[in-house]
């Protein structure tokens, strides 16, 4: 197990109310990302799935921050925004730019940290799930960007799974 039960910070449902059970299960699905990662250093967090995939760890976290950046900073807020880690030169930049440098992992945490902090204040701000974003290409509203942020980090999750496993054995939660 990677964290005993009692000690567990992640709810696992329970929640009422559709902004309650949105809200809760993408914070369970973060602290899942969180929990995934924990223990590991640099060189282990930048360590790629198998060949010839950028899959790793460090790569997921640069890689959902610009995911929260896009989807609650440009589409829902209508920020225009110069993307996370990513170029015209290197679209992929959040997963080959994932090395083994404490620099870069201290960063990708910050940069994830500080959207998922903007995430939540424009969701508590946001009275309404039926809100419509004022930017991306289609309009969407707030309660579908929260659906589609549970399934991207439920999918992305599972690749840490994989991940994880591979780097020390651990498994599960």
């Amino acid at each position: 197990m990677f964290v005993h039960p009692d000690e567990d910070t992640r709810t696992d449902g329970g929640f009422r109310g559709e902004r309650a059970m949105l809200v809760g299960y993408l914070r369970d699905q973060r602290l899942t990302l969180e929990l995934k990662c924990a223990g590991l250093d640099a060189q282990d967090l930048a360590k790629r799935s198998v060949e010839p995939s950028n899959l790793s760890l460090l790569g997921l976290v640069r890689h959902l921050a610009g995911v929260e950046q896009y989807w609650f900073r440009h589409v829902m807020a209508g920020q225009d925004v110069r993307r996370h880690y990513r170029s015209a030169g290197d679209p992929a930049g959040e997963f080959t730019g994932a090395v083994g440098d404490p620099a870069v992992v201290a960063d990708a945490w910050a940069t994830w940290r500080a959207e998922v902090a903007f995430a939540e204040r424009l969701v508590e701000r946001t009275p309404d799930l039926g809100a419509t974003g004022a930017g991306g290409e289609e309009p969407a509203e707030l309660r579908e960007v929260l659906v589609h942020m549970i399934e991207e980090y439920a999918r992305h999750n599972g690749h840490a799974d994989f991940l994880r496993e591979r780097i020390d054995g651990r498994v599960g939660q």
